[in-house]
């Protein structure tokens, strides 16, 4: 047992803090399902923008990035850097939108934008496959990483003298055991206090993990066997600390980044904005959607964003990778590299900031826990029970369902943590099985004639792909691309979701006109995709300076990516480098703000040719205003 009286004293102390945020929020989360689910939407977009980074701060991200660092080097993280360009697009020319649409959840979406048996079916595959199944997903493989903590500082654990127990004739290592009875707790905590207490307490915890990871990272550069960042140079090889990919021909050194340019392009070019995935989604979606939707107005859903992405870009990376480099040196062997992250905090940390950064880690993964628990479950009452099995109870039903189904999502969850071996591979498979999709998410706010058979196909086609690989596999047959490791599989399955739903696109009858012509007035979106319906409608003000939202998203980029760089060089070197980057980053955010401030520009800071925007009445489950 690596902890003392000290750590279980921070421990303890941040759990009955987070408790009692969660009894607060209980009464005010259980007057009905706005408040439950979206604050009531009257969340400031600092809170906002902070509860998505908190989210997005797993307990499995720091564990990944070491793996990935094990693995390919720095460079390797262009499997998630590359997700910047499409949060910048969603921070402009979604944020506002999605606030303006006055859904509880991004699949009701689906009826508000669509129409008839095709929109009621969508909407509740959606609610299912993505509430339910990949929820579970994603829990689980967050509980793997909590295990991979729990099985480092614990190697002695043993649950009633037992190093692993048997529950229903399965055999549970005692570590698994406690994180399922940790994913429980968090339940209870969620079902308590909603979204107003997740948002708070996801304040508390980001606050913990950061401090605790960039003092993790200042202490283990101090130890004689690492040697400073000068120490890293000299026995790390050189290729390990590239921060852009070598293309084509194999790196010199073990933990070199090396790919063919087509792997690269299909990070950079093709998975922002082709699949789904879990705080990426493009176009918005999922908790970020729902984080966007609770802001008070459409300036905070915009900024909440912008925040996000520059937190969750600029400030998190850095002390991640400086510990997993370190851990490199220290554990050079490592079977399973994720766990060199825990090691190293083991092993350097003194009583005390031990038990804070475990706190840290518990924090981050209550966060992501509950956030996921709390959204997936919007979907399966908002979207599921409230639409196609109870559609006309109480609201007391529905958050009474909803905190059942919380629980019971949580105990699913834990039970798929027994068959994930490795995170990265359950982030390849989410990404492939949605590839293609993301190109209708975007496209439906800005054509018309993009209908829910057209996302229907965009979101079964890459599953029936991926399976269909992975069936080929087990056969020993060969399909050239298709069959292809990721990321270069996904242009296959991008290429082919995309002509499938392209074709049943123009297969199928176009939205009704009556909903089209309500969803335009509600949201006025812009653009050419909507002049056959911007014309029946003269007197609404559509949403203009798309040019400018594209000159905004283009700084945004070079912002986060200048900043990301800039500190990278500016650690590592060399120093030149890093302060040319800063100084690139600084011009480009200067440029930004002074755009974002331009007068006359409503399509940022207003709702463009509405009246002063009115309370937002509880959802139906129907996608209509209560």
């Amino acid at each position: 047992m690596y902890l003392t009286w000290l750590d279980w004293a921070l421990i303890i102390g941040y759990i009955v803090f987070s408790f009692a945020i969660a009894i607060y929020f209980y009464r005010r989360a259980g007057k009905d399902t706005s408040e439950f689910f979206l604050s009531g939407r009257a969340m400031p977009w600092w809170l906002a923008g902070t509860s998505m980074v908190a989210t997005t701060f797993a307990v499995d991200t720091p564990l990944l990035v070491t793996e990935i660092v094990a693995e390919d080097g720095i460079a390797g993280n262009w499997i998630w850097w590359n997700a910047a360009f499409g949060g910048m697009l969603t921070a402009f020319f979604f944020a506002r939108l999605w606030r303006r649409s006055g859904v509880l959840t991004d699949v009701e979406f689906v009826e508000l934008r669509y129409s008839g048996p095709p929109a009621a079916w969508l909407r509740g595959i959606k609610a299912v496959y993505f509430g339910l199944l990949m929820n579970i997903i994603i829990i689980g493989w967050v509980a793997l990483a909590m295990e991979t903590v729990i099985d480092v500082l614990f190697p002695e654990l043993a649950v009633f003298g037992y190093e692993s127990v048997s529950v229903l004739g399965v055999e549970i290592g005692a570590a698994l055991l406690v994180v399922g009875v940790l994913v429980l707790g968090v339940a209870v905590y969620s079902l308590l206090s909603g979204l107003w207490g997740v948002m708070v307490t996801d304040l508390f915890q980001f606050v913990i993990a950061m401090g605790a990871t960039i003092a993790l990272a200042f202490l283990v550069l101090d130890m004689p066997e690492v040697g400073g960042v000068s120490g890293l140079r000299e026995q790390l090889p050189d290729a390990t600390f590239n921060l852009l990919p070598t293309i084509g021909g194999a790196a010199e050194g073990a933990a070199a980044f090396s790919l063919s340019a087509l792997a690269f392009v299909a990070y950079a070019g093709v998975q922002w904005w082709s699949s789904w995935y879990p705080g990426s989604e493009p176009g918005g979606g999922g908790y970020i959607a729902q984080r966007m939707m609770s802001a008070k107005d459409e300036p905070n859903a915009l900024f909440s964003m912008l925040w996000y992405v520059i937190a969750h870009f600029c400030l998190r990376p850095w002390p991640w990778i400086i510990v997993a480099l370190a851990a490199l040196v220290l554990y050079p062997d490592l079977d399973t590299p994720r766990e060199g992250f825990v090691l190293v905090m083991r092993d350097v940390l003194p009583p005390g900031l031990l038990g804070l950064l475990f706190a840290a880690f518990l924090a981050a993964f209550m966060s992501t826990v509950s956030t996921q628990l709390n959204w997936g479950v919007s979907y399966l009452v908002n979207d599921f029970w409230g639409r196609f099995v109870y559609p006309d109870a109480s609201e007391k039903h529905y958050v009474s369902v909803s905190r059942w189904l919380t629980f019971i999502v949580a105990v699913l969850s834990v039970v798929v943590t027994l068959n994930l071996d490795t995170i990265a591979e359950a982030w390849g498979l989410v990404l492939s099985a949605s590839a293609g999709l993301g190109l209708v998410l975007i496209l439906r706010w800005y054509w018309w004639r993009v209908n829910a058979w057209s996302e229907l196909a965009a979101t079964i086609m890459p599953v029936v792909l991926v399976v269909l690989a992975l069936v080929l596999n087990m056969f020993g047959a060969n399909v050239p691309g298709l069959q292809a490791d990721f990321p270069v599989n996904l242009y296959s399955v991008v290429g082919a979701t995309t002509v499938v739903w392209l074709a049943v696109t123009y297969m199928t009858r176009p939205t009704d006109q009556e909903t089209l012509d309500a969803f335009y007035r509600k949201v006025h979106p812009g653009g050419p995709g909507w002049k056959p319906v911007a014309k029946r409608h003269p007197d609404v003000e559509a949403d203009t300076g798309l040019k400018r939202l594209a000159l905004d998203w283009l700084l945004g980029v070079i912002v986060v990516y200048a900043t990301l760089f800039g500190t990278g060089y500016v650690i590592l070197g060399p120093v030149e480098w890093g302060f040319m980057c800063l100084a690139v980053a600084l011009g480009a955010a200067v440029l930004l703000w002074r755009d974002l401030n331009r007068q006359g520009r409503a399509a940022i800071f207003e709702s463009v040719g509405a009246e002063e925007e009115e309370p937002v009445a509880p959802a139906r489950t129907d996608g209509t205003a209560r």
